[in-house]
């Protein structure tokens, strides 16, 4: 009887083994993914600390003349440049392509190029030098860069080799990446499903779900309970404020198609042309964009500069001072900047000229609450810019704190992205991320249809 007794007990722990929930696999990839989420949620902040510090330097040296600018920032895209045309070169861009073509492409050393940690540091460093030197970019799609590198390299001490379950580091790392530097765990979640991956599986969404969970548990720790944006206490009753909706849609989405189309670059046309001479002179051609932003940082009175963050959120909270060119001033500033082939991302400053544009509407739309058309404007313009609607809509709710507009924002989001497509049939991320696939497999192919994302 006890030997029968033992050999049950034996059955049913050999059982438990077995099972998803107490195999050992199973908790070595937890633990690896709750320490890559940690490690994550760390470096975001660390990042978002650090890029605060570097734009307020360049406010500093704004204040003692804003003409310095003119000599400063032609210096810095110059220096920037000269820098990533060699090993850190896989810095260039906002570094969500990147971590698309790692994902889309299972190679050890293709993925090492792209993801190491000297490019994630490289990525972060430069990120800082080029807002210290005023360049109009964000930290946020750096931050996905940096995360997905992080995730990579944590997964091979673990000793994960495989290069699909090394997949699913990369995208859980993206995904922490984005939440983190937001403050948005479900846009995390959903960014890295619609954005990264391109597709649902339900692996992906509980291993990217664990990462954002521990990364937003170190931001929450250290920065609070808080909305990007504060929160937005806006309205947009039915009639007039479904006129904003259609108006934003339209014009979002035309604008955001036109400025993907601007800064990939084609071969072809005017583009191209600025494409060949950026190929033959990269560093003059980049001191020349960083000029030409200077120029118009004088004329906006600085406004363009950096991320765009205080500007979007003195025009989405309605404490603004903002002209109503600041929109295409953003605009202008962001494209240069792309231009220049800079590390830095696209993020933040496309909220910058999606308010800016709401902000021109909403004065067309008398009785309407501007805050909501400027909302609309910014969720408009990212899903126009990114053509992925849904992680739009859901950064710009999380990011306000706003419930009352959830369907007037997920419908202009969709028809942002349908306009969108009329300006640029392939969403930027891919279009750039397919760049750098072509590249690999033709290492001698021309590179000069644009930076590396």
């Amino acid at each position: 009887m006890a030997s029968d007794r033992l050999r049950t007990a034996w059955t049913r722990y050999k059982a438990l083994r077995h099972n998803e929930l107490f195999a050992p696999a199973q908790w070595k990839r937890r633990i690896a993914l709750w320490s890559g989420g940690i490690l994550v949620g760390v470096a975001a902040i660390v990042f978002a600390r650090g890029s605060d510090l570097a734009f307020a330097g360049f406010e500093r040296v704004v204040a003692i003349s804003p003409w310095l600018p003119l000599l400063l920032t032609p210096a810095v895209f110059a220096g920037l440049a000269w820098l990533t045309l060699g090993a850190l070169k896989s810095t260039r861009g906002s570094g969500i392509p990147q971590v698309i073509a790692a994902i889309e492409v299972e190679d050890t050393g293709f993925r090492a190029r792209l993801l190491s940690l000297p490019v994630a540091a490289g990525k972060m460093l430069l990120t800082l030098v080029a807002l210290a030197g005023g360049a109009s970019i964000g930290r946020e799609g750096p931050t996905v860069h940096v995360g997905a590198g992080l995730m990579l390299w944590l997964g091979r001490r673990f000793g994960y080799t495989d290069p699909k379950i090394l997949s699913r580091f990369i995208l859980a790392g993206g995904g922490a990446g984005i939440a983190a530097a937001f403050n948005t765990p479900l846009a995390g979640v959903v960014f890295a499903i619609e954005e990264l991956a391109g597709t649902y599986e339900h692996r992906f969404s509980g291993i990217v779900l664990t990462a954002v969970i521990f990364a937003g548990v170190v931001s929450l720790g250290v920065s609070g309970n808080y909305a990007y944006f504060g929160k937005v206490d806006a309205i947009l009753p039915l009639g007039q404020g479904w006129l904003a909706v259609a108006l934003c849609g339209v014009c979002g989405g035309i604008g955001g198609g036109l400025f993907a189309r601007l800064i990939l670059l084609d071969e072809s046309g005017v583009l191209g042309r600025i494409a060949t001479l950026r190929q033959r002179a990269p560093i003059r051609f980049a001191a020349a964009c960083g000029l030409t932003l200077a120029v118009l940082g004088v004329f906006s009175g600085s406004a363009i500069y950096g991320t765009g963050y205080a500007q979007a959120h003195a025009l989405v909270q309605a404490t603004h001072d903002q002209a109503a060119t600041f929109g295409l001033l953003k605009l202008a500033a962001n494209t240069l900047s792309y231009w220049a082939g800079i590390p830095g991302g696209i993020f933040s400053p496309a909220l910058a000229v999606g308010a800016g544009m709401g902000n021109t509407l909403a004065s067309l739309l008398g009785g309407t609450d501007p805050k909501a058309v400027v909302l609309l404007g910014m969720a408009a313009f990212l899903a126009g810019v990114t053509q992925a609607p849904l992680t739009a809509a859901v950064i710009s709710l999380e990011l306000t704190a706003n419930q009352s507009l959830i369907l007037p924002i997920m419908a202009v989001c969709l028809l942002s992205r349908a306009f969108s497509t009329l300006a640029c049939p392939t969403p930027i991320y891919r279009a750039f991320a397919s760049r750098l696939v072509e590249q690999r497999q033709s290492p001698d192919a021309p590179v000069s249809a644009g930076p590396q994302g």
